[in-house]
C-alpha cells in the first residue's frame, strides 16, 4: 500500500486509505500466531503544513494457541494508527527535538505503508495470549487442561529449602 506525498500535499484534502492486507505475508515467521486472517485498513491521510500525517485504525483477527492451557482461540485486534512523514529535512530536523513526536523523513515522493502496519501489528501482539483471563492452564503432573476437568492431582509446591520445616511442625 503506497501513498504519494506530493499528490496529497497539493489536493489539500484528506485522502481515505481503506485496504485489506494478506495477513498471512505480513505476519510470517511467528511461531505464536497459528493463522491471521486479511489486515483491514481504514486510514486516512492528512496534509498538514509541510507534512502528511496517515491516521485511523488498523485491524486483524488472530489465531493464538492459549499460553497457559495450549488452546487455539481466535482474537481480533483493533489497533490505532498514527505515523508521520515529511520530504524536508528541517521539518524532521525540529520533530527529533520534540520527543514525543516522530516524523519519518522520506527521499522519494512516495511511501510505502506496509512495514509501518506491520511495525504497529507487532507491538500490539499479547506477549503471552490467553484464551481468557481466568485460564487454569494444564496439570504440571499429568497434563490434564484443568479448564475442562479437575485431575486430582497435589499441586502443592514446597521450596525445597523449606521442606524441612514441614516436619518441626508435626511433632
Amino acid at each position: 500500500m503506497w501513498i504519494q506525498l506530493k499528490e496529497i500535499m497539493a489536493k489539500g484534502q484528506p485522502v481515505a486509505i481503506r485496504e485489506s492486507l494478506n495477513g498471512e505475508a505480513l505476519l510470517k515467521g511467528r511461531k505464536d500466531i497459528l493463522s491471521a486472517g486479511p489486515i483491514v485498513t481504514d486510514l486516512e491521510a492528512k496534509p498538514a503544513s509541510d507534512v502528511v500525517e496517515v491516521t485511523g485504525r488498523v485491524s486483524v483477527e488472530l489465531e493464538f494457541g492459549c499460553s497457559r492451557c495450549l488452546t487455539p482461540f481466535k482474537q481480533t485486534l483493533n489497533i490505532p494508527f498514527r505515523e508521520i512523514f515529511t520530504s524536508k529535512p528541517e521539518v524532521e530536523a525540529q520533530a527529533s527535538e520534540d520527543e514525543n513526536e516522530i516524523i519519518h523523513l522520506v527521499r522519494e515522493d512516495k511511501v510505502e505503508l506496509n512495514p509501518y502496519i506491520e511495525e504497529n501489528i507487532q507491538l500490539e501482539l499479547p506477549l503471552a495470549p490467553v484464551c481468557r483471563e481466568d485460564c487454569k492452564g494444564l496439570c504440571p503432573e499429568c497434563g490434564t487442561n484443568r479448564n475442562e476437568r479437575e485431575c486430582g492431582c497435589k499441586n502443592e509446591r514446597i521450596d525445597p529449602r523449606l521442606a524441612g520445616l514441614a516436619d518441626f511442625f508435626n511433632s
